[in-house]
């Protein structure tokens, strides 16, 4: 090889030959080939020139080496160092080593908070605490955003989840959204018990708000239940949505030939079972109020009520089906497999912005059917492209942890900030009812009505079907913190049973 390289070369001492080789006629492009190959196994990222300088060799041959090499899948091109201005090539195996020590190495940097920290910095990452809350339609947008896809009871989301994340939270500023075309209602799952005959209530029905632009995926993610059946009256507004297309609610009436009052409730028991949406949240809302309390005309606009009017459901927009009934194919073709990935990666996109840190255990909070093993390749597959992080970031929980970056300074920061003593009250609807998830104990049903109480991010009370039972004893903070005792038991049930309503939302939720 040496031969065919350097023609002119002097080898010192002499090198006898085996006689497997001897005689053979080694390629002057094969034995460069060889020459480059046996270097790339040893010396990790380096550029062309560099190359063509170690072996004083044209570049004309080294890049034709380096080719060769690529094609055989031995090496990739790309830039692996800080102060790479050229493109550089590396051994694949040699890159693949340099990838795990990296992560090893950033993952070590990671020192793990308590679930007591965790809590509070949930409370700050979804805007939960006072310091963090948002205001206006945009601070809206960006908390559903991080709720995208959550199903909550319906009456839980206005009263409970957006007023404690959104300052002086206006009903309004939600129909706009939906109106824009930006937000969307609808339930995404499937009955637990679909009974013909039985009625879903709807203020205790799962309703979820997403963005519509997403709804496509979190339809592929869901399982629609084509067993459930509907009774006369639903089934004909179904059947003329399912052929009209949206609909405004005066088009239903006229064209199902129906009484208002039934078309209300055809189409309360089709969205409390997951078959219909509309153009904004306010029909849904109206749906909440008997229809004798019910303006007949809508909102008296030229009145000006300080927006005490109810909602009324001729305002809602059209009504129309929420597509729930997706056509699919077996997965043997690949074409339902194909249409899953990208829902299931656009899962794994929201669920680390609600939460930040994401890992097994809050899947059980979520509808989608998607496994951690899903979630986790890719996960790790976007941790080896330096877009997120993996590590041991949460302490007591077992398995693996990935964060956003942001969400690591967040921690941090919350992790150095000394306790502020600051209680906090959220519905046990919130998703931020992680009881019997993260911490020990029975879980709090996730009902609008019952409360839990936290100070510090440690949860201290609970208010579960009208009964106040502490949840926590001793000592808030392991290090110069405020006993749970310092909390009397006035202050505990005041937080938990009284309630700041907007009076734009009492006639509905109260």
């Amino acid at each position: 090889m040496i031969q065919a390289i350097y023609p002119n070369a002097i080898v010192e001492p002499d090198l006898v030959l085996p006689d497997s080789v001897r005689g053979k006629v080694l390629e002057r492009a094969d034995a460069v080939r060889e020459l480059v190959r046996g270097r790339m196994e040893v010396c990790g990222p380096i550029s062309a020139s560099e190359l063509s300088e170690m072996f004083v060799l044209s570049r004309s041959e080294i890049d034709a080496a380096l080719l060769a090499l690529e094609a055989e899948g031995f090496i990739l091109r790309g830039k692996f160092r800080p102060s790479a201005t050229e493109q550089e090539w590396c051994d694949r195996r040699l890159l693949a080593r340099i990838h795990r020590l990296t992560i090893d190495r950033l993952r070590a940097e990671i020192q793990p908070v308590s679930l007591q920290d965790f809590y509070r910095f949930l409370f700050a990452w979804q805007r939960a605490d006072l310091e963090h809350r948002v205001e206006g339609p945009e601070g809206l947008q960006s908390v559903l955003e991080q709720l995208d896809g959550c199903e909550l009871p319906l009456t839980a989301w206005e009263s409970a989840v957006l007023a404690a994340r959104v300052n002086d939270y206006d009903p309004e500023w939600l129909d706009r959204l939906c109106f824009s075309g930006r937000v969307g209602w609808g339930r995404l799952s499937s009955l637990q018990n679909p009974n013909a005959r039985a009625f879903a209530p709807l203020r205790t029905s799962p309703i979820a708000l997403y963005q519509r632009e997403n709804l496509h995926d979190w339809l592929h993610l869901t399982q629609a239940d084509s067993s459930v059946e509907l009774s006369v009256v639903p089934r004909r507004v179904f059947e003329e949505l399912a052929t009209g297309g949206a609909l405004f609610f005066s088009e239903l009436v006229r064209r199902t030939g129906l009484l208002p009052s039934q078309v209300e409730d055809a189409l309360s028991q089709l969205a409390a079972r997951g078959f219909v949406t509309s153009d904004s949240f306010d029909g849904l809302r109206a749906l909440l109020v008997p229809s004798n309390k019910r303006p007949t005309f809508g909102r008296n606009i030229g009145r000006r009520r300080r927006k005490t009017s109810l909602a009324s459901i001729e305002f809602a927009g059209r009504w129309s089906l929420l597509g729930t009934q997706i056509t699919s194919q077996p997965l043997g073709n690949g074409v339902e497999s194909s249409a899953r990935d990208p829902a299931i990666e656009k899962f794994a996109r929201v669920l680390l912005r609600r939460y930040g840190v994401v890992f097994r255990r809050l899947l059980e909070r979520e509808i989608f059917g998607v496994t951690w093993y899903e979630l986790g390749r890719i996960y790790r597959r976007w941790e080896a492209r330096g877009e997120i992080r993996g590590g041991y970031f949460v302490g007591g929980i077992s398995g693996e942890q990935f964060a956003l970056p942001e969400a690591i300074g967040l921690l941090r920061s919350i992790r150095k900030a000394s306790p502020k003593n600051e209680l906090i009250t959220l519905s046990a609807a919130d998703p931020l009812n992680l009881q019997g998830i993260l911490t020990p104990g029975p879980r709090i049903a996730a009902v609008t009505s019952n409360r839990i109480l936290f100070r510090d991010g440690l949860p201290i009370a609970a208010l579960e079907a009208g009964e106040t039972r502490k949840l926590a004893t001793g000592r808030v903070r392991p290090t110069g913190g405020l006993s749970e005792d310092s909390v009397s038991d006035t202050q505990i049930e005041t937080a938990l049973k009284i309630g700041k309503l907007r009076p734009s939302l009492r006639p509905y939720y109260k």
